[in-house]
């Protein structure tokens, strides 16, 4: 019997599908504007305004008004336009609110004029990548490396942004250039598994996670990825002992318990997979997947009411998908609700002629046809 598993195989250091990780806490802070004394000749009133504002703003960011304490950096600024840490402050706040396209904005002027800053291009490097341009972080942590050599967070970061532009092996070189200076550091071990894992290096992945496992033993994305390697090496007492671990570790995660199903169904134990599969959806009930499967397993069983319930719970996560509306039909047909079934098939058979899905149409213009 033949395993492959690699439905879900990266863990959170290289996610590539639900955005960027929260790269540790910042590398600067707000208080790094308040000292910055004007750099342009201000008037002794407009200078007594500046520091008002700026003793103003800390407070209201200490209180945590990150709004209003943007809206007083803004203030500043007009009075201090060539007041770099002004801007990364707005940055900052920008960032906090989610608005990364503004953040951009306000730390690429803080750049403009203050150079040589590694804070300003981290920061720069973050929003870009939470704005989904990643050649753009990648520039941006590129050079924060380059000002401070040593910047794990940067390197990090650098490495989730390759992953993501597919390009592996630059992301474990990032991440092993700060590997030797920090030996203890789990997250650099998880990272270059995970890389590994997306190449498909299954031994590699699995001596860098099994170091990770060490040193980070509460983390179940780290048990994720080790189980999904080892069954991947063919060992599938150690890759089951791994999900099993990380499904204690975190029990909320349906995506662990749709890995262990997978693992069961490929045993042909159908009964534990369809409980693994239910707990997947019970923990975390829009998970495409583990309805799929589900959906699967009870027609399978001739259980064509539960597998009507799971197609639909498909149709509703997607509806543009084709196959679920194909399969819907398939389980209202086994509950002879023929009219519900033609309708279902009638939309698949749309849907995949928007593909260009000849098959596709084909199959759904049969089942029609023996409905008719």
């Amino acid at each position: 019997m033949t395993l492959a598993f690699l439905r879900l195989t990266v863990g959170k250091k290289a996610l590539l599908t639900a955005g960027l990780l929260c790269l540790g806490t910042w590398v600067f802070t707000p208080q790094l504007t308040y000292a910055q004394p004007a750099t342009q000749q201000l008037s002794p009133a407009d200078e007594d305004r500046l520091n008002d504002l700026l003793e103003q703003g800390r407070d209201l960011v200490q209180a945590g008004k990150v709004a209003d304490a943007l809206a007083v950096y803004q203030q500043a600024v007009q009075l201090a336009p060539d007041n770099a840490r002004i801007y990364s402050a707005i940055g900052f706040l920008q960032a906090r609110q989610n608005n990364f396209e503004a953040a951009v904005e306000a730390y690429q002027q803080a750049i403009n004029l203050d150079t040589n800053n590694a804070d300003f291009y981290y920061a720069l490097g973050f929003s870009k990548a939470n704005l989904g341009d990643n050649e753009g972080a990648a520039e941006a942590y590129r050079r924060t490396t380059q000002l401070r050599r040593n910047d794990v967070e940067a390197y990090l970061g650098l490495g989730v942004v390759l992953s993501r532009l597919g390009d592996y092996d630059g992301a474990i070189a990032a991440y092993q250039q700060v590997l030797a200076s920090n030996p203890n550091n789990g997250q650099l071990y998880e990272s270059i598994g995970s890389a590994y894992l997306q190449e498909k290096r299954y031994r590699e992945a699995n001596d860098s996670l099994t170091k990770a496992a060490q040193l980070l033993p509460r983390s179940s994305t780290v048990q994720l990825n080790l189980g999904v390697v080892r069954l991947n090496l063919g060992d599938i007492a150690g890759g089951m002992q791994a999900l099993q671990q990380a499904a204690a570790l975190d029990p909320r995660n349906g995506l662990i318990h749709l890995q262990i199903g997978d693992v069961y169904k490929a045993q042909e134990n159908f009964d534990q997979a369809r409980i693994e599969y239910e707990r997947a959806v019970a923990v975390q009930p829009n998970l495409r997947e583990a309805h799929a499967e589900l959906g699967q397993l009870y027609l399978d069983e001739g259980d064509f009411l539960r597998a009507i319930v799971a197609y639909r719970k498909m149709v509703e996560l997607n509806p543009e998908d084709p196959e679920a509306h194909f399969q819907l039909g398939v389980a209202l047909q086994g509950r002879d609700r023929n009219q519900e079934a033609i309708r279902s098939y009638e939309r698949a058979r749309d849907l995949f002629e928007q593909q260009n899905n000849s098959e596709g149409v084909k199959k759904a213009e049969d089942a029609i046809d023996e409905l008719d």
